[in-house]
C-alpha cells in the first residue's frame, strides 16, 4: 500500500466508528474516482437557468463539498450571463462568505420549487478575516451567484422563480 489513495483510505478506516465505516469509505473511493476520472464531464459542469422574462444564464455546478467550499474563489472575472449554481440535498440555513473571492456578487438563495427566497446584493469582496457569513433566514435548497450588479440588472426580486434543470437527479 504505497498509493497516496490507499494510504487515505487506511489512515480514514482507523478514524471512523464502525456504525460509519462503510458509508465513509464509500464516499472515499467516490470522491476519489471522481477525481482520477476527471470528475463530471464537462456538458454536466453547467446549467442553463431560465429567468423571468425568458433572458437565461448559464451557471456551473458546485455539487460536492469540496466544490461548494471553492466555489468561485481566486476568480478574477464572471461575465454577465455567467453565474455559480450551489446545489444542496436538503433544503437549510446555507451560509456562505466571501474569503478569497475577488469580486463582488449578489448571492440568491432559492427553496426547492426555485423561488428565490433571500437576496444579498453586491456583496464584497473579503479583505480581511473574520469575514461576514451571509445566510437567509428561509431553509434553500440552492445558492445562485452571479456577478455583483446582476440581480438589479435583470430585475430579480423574492420570490420570482428560476427554471433550470439538473444534470443529475437530487433525493
Amino acid at each position: 500500500m504505497n498509493h497516496p489513495s490507499e494510504r487515505i483510505v487506511r489512515a480514514v478506516r482507523r478514524r471512523i466508528s464502525h456504525a460509519g465505516k462503510r458509508l465513509a469509505f464509500g464516499l472515499l473511493i467516490a470522491s476519489l474516482s471522481a477525481h482520477a476520472l476527471g470528475g463530471p464531464s464537462g456538458r454536466e459542469r453547467f446549467v442553463r437557468i431560465v429567468l423571468p422574462g425568458g433572458a437565461a444564464i448559464t451557471a456551473e455546478l458546485a455539487i460536492t463539498v469540496e466544490e461548494r467550499a471553492r466555489g468561485l474563489m481566486f476568480r478574477d472575472n464572471i461575465a454577465p450571463d455567467q453565474g455559480m449554481l450551489f446545489v444542496f440535498e436538503e433544503p437549510d440555513l446555507h451560509g456562505f462568505w466571501m474569503k478569497n473571492t475577488r469580486i463582488p456578487l449578489d448571492m440568491l438563495w432559492l427553496d426547492s420549487d426555485k423561488r428565490i427566497v433571500h437576496i444579498e446584493r453586491d456583496v464584497p469582496p473579503c479583505v480581511a478575516e473574520p469575514c461576514p457569513t451571509y445566510v437567509t433566514r428561509i431553509p434553500a435548497r440552492y445558492v445562485l451567484e452571479l456577478k455583483g450588479g446582476s440581480a438589479e440588472a435583470r430585475g430579480l426580486k423574492l420570490y420570482d422563480r428560476l427554471e433550470f434543470i439538473l444534470p443529475f437527479r437530487l433525493k
